[in-house]
């Protein structure tokens, strides 16, 4: 059976969606439906210091920006493959990432955003992956970026400075050698405007945008080649969804505090607020308080977060009422699930707030289900969006579930979809995306769909996120691969085999935690103790991987990893066990 939107949702036609432009002029061309230039408000504004682009100003720095990237580059709109024009960007929040992204995809290039956490091994790896021509960096992050680049064989002046208040703040200083992002576009403003695009009917359909890294259940993380029609396609299925929420013409503020190298900021915040005429309040990174003043003086009426957020929130609360959040009129919640019970204490807190929340994925770029302010069921991750498809199939035979509240795997068919697949990887591409003619994603997530009335007295069925198939922890919204981290831990001399698994974590949601057999010839023959090698293994992990990778749920020496017969790690197994001694110290207290 396949599950389609409520009949209240809006119609999305496939060939309505804009297929042979690219993202920056569907987001930056009145004539593909976006709010008037002149009439919206500020698409960027800096959290910290105020600074805020206008519409037009925005278009005038993209213009510019490509400008000065093609002759630094010797970049041409129409020549070579955009596989030539690929660049990473490595920083934190800024006002100029989203336009730098928009400046490439005028040259028919490509973005790759990275994650700002990462060490100078995954940053590497993301940039060889790619194939990145150029990285632009903030000052704080310089170092890494500059040792990652050298790596890739990347020139010194093809590594550029995004400006932020935040490295000022903090007094860092640049090289004198290195470009910014600003000289860039001054150098642009006296350069003659670029050759208009020549694309071929269909080509954004077919070309990639973004190429985002996203981690898989094993090995290292995935090149998602999200397409520009991918993009506008999610943009348009945002918009008409919202339709309903808001009247014509009411532009909001929200918050941008979610990465924009995830793809749940980069598209479902940025993309679709900005086509929508909404002002995006940039903030560099979480800090509950600069949340919170941010909230304050800038009137932001859309928070959107993930439910780590939302916790420190609602721990936060004596500090909070010092504050006016008045201007607050709903929280989207997305990256993993936000229980009932949470849900229910951040009601509890602000009663007037509508707490929605999305379900997507970096390969459904982004958004396929949303809850409406119409039709809040605590728990769900709302209702399908425009033009999205889903079956619930069995694990057991892969049949068809029709019936509500029965569980199984979420498969996916939307315009979204990253259907060009995973860069240079084929087998994965297959069996996540399917083949060309049975075109369903495999979302590895067990879900469900219960009925509920809505304010129309209507039955309207809501996805509910079950379980996760694939083994992914999450942390503070981050997707972290056990495999990746088994992978690692292997490479110390003393491990002869591990396995990771989630344990909870009252401020992260869940955080990785190790079982660790030692090396037959080290067992009992090294003069540490065990805790000391648990420590040294633990600063291992720190030294090799990103901060929300590291082993804060601890290493535990066991003597065996549970496997079955074919070799695969029983996580299950030792998920059960970690539970029974949850259940056994909650006992005893």
């Amino acid at each position: 059976m396949v599950f389609t939107p409520p009949r209240w949702v809006p119609k999305l036609e496939h060939d309505t969606i804009p297929d042979s432009i690219p993202v920056s002029h569907f987001m930056l061309d009145e004539k593909y439906g976006r709010s008037k230039l002149r009439g919206c408000k500020s698409p960027f504004v800096c959290g910290l210091s105020g600074t805020e682009y206008t519409a037009l100003e925005v278009k005038q720095r993209v213009d510019f920006l490509a400008r000065g990237l093609a002759k630094d580059l010797d970049w041409s709109p129409n020549q070579g493959s955009e596989w030539d024009k690929v660049i990473t960007i490595f920083a934190h929040n800024t006002l100029d990432s989203i336009p730098l992204s928009w400046a490439v995809h005028n040259l028919s290039g490509i973005s790759s955003p990275a994650n700002s956490a990462y060490s100078v091994s995954e940053l590497t790896y993301q940039m060889k992956s790619s194939g990145s021509k150029a990285i632009f960096t903030c000052i704080s992050m310089l170092e890494t970026a500059l040792k990652a680049a050298t790596s890739c064989g990347i020139p010194r002046k093809h590594v550029y400075i995004l400006g932020m208040v935040y490295d000022r703040q903090l007094g860092y200083m640049q090289g004198a050698d290195i470009k910014t992002v600003d000289q860039l576009i001054s150098e642009g403003a006296h350069l003659p405007s670029l050759e208009p695009l020549r694309w071929k009917k269909g080509q954004g359909a077919q070309q990639c945008a973004f190429l985002i890294y996203s981690s898989g259940t094993t090995g290292l993380p995935k090149g998602v080649m999200v397409s520009h029609m991918n993009v506008i396609a999610n943009v348009l299925q945002l918009a008409a969804f919202e339709a309903r929420e808001r009247r014509p013409g009411l532009h909001k503020v929200v918050l941008g505090l979610l990465p924009q190298s995830h793809i749940y900021g980069l598209v479902a915040v940025y993309h679709a607020g900005i086509y929508r005429g909404d002002s995006v309040v940039v903030v560099p990174k979480f800090e509950i308080l600069v949340l919170a003043n941010a909230i304050a003086r800038f009137k932001i009426n859309v928070l959107f977060v993930v439910p780590p957020v939302i916790i420190q929130m609602i721990n936060s609360k004596h500090m909070l009422d010092k504050l006016d959040l008045s201007s607050v009129t709903e929280v989207f919640s997305g990256a993993a699930p936000l229980g009932a019970e949470i849900h229910q204490a951040l009601l509890a807190q602000y009663p007037s707030w509508y707490i929605r929340q999305g379900y997507g994925m970096t390969e459904t770029a982004t958004v396929i289900s949303a809850t409406s302010t119409r039709d809040i069921f605590p728990g769900s991750v709302g209702n399908l969006l425009p033009g999205v498809e889903a079956r619930i199939v069995s694990h057991v035979d892969g049949s068809d579930i029709t019936q509500c509240g029965v569980a199984g795997e979420l498969l996916l068919r939307s315009p979204s979809v990253t259907n060009l697949g995973y860069l240079n990887n084929d087998h994965d591409t297959l069996e996540t995306f399917g083949t060309e003619g049975d075109r369903w994603l495999r979302t590895g997530d067990e879900a469900m769909f219960l009925q509920s009335p809505n304010s129309d007295g209507n039955e309207s069925e809501h996805l509910f996120i079950v379980d996760r198939i694939k083994e992914l922890i999450k942390v503070n919204g981050y997707q972290v691969p056990p495999a990746e981290l088994e992978a690692c831990l292997l490479k110390h001399p003393l491990i002869s085999d591990a396995a990771v698994i989630p344990v909870p974590d009252i401020t992260a949601g869940e955080v990785p935690k190790a079982f660790v057999v030692l090396a037959p010839h080290d067992r009992g023959q090294f003069f540490q103790t065990p805790s000391e090698v648990a420590e040294e293994i633990d600063e291992y992990v720190r030294r090799e991987k990103a901060h929300y990778k590291w082993l804060k749920g601890g290493v535990e020496f066991v003597n065996v990893i549970p496997k079955s017969p074919s070799g695969k790690i029983l996580r299950r197994i030792l998920r059960d066990a970690e539970r029974a001694k949850e259940r056994q110290q909650q006992a005893r207290l």
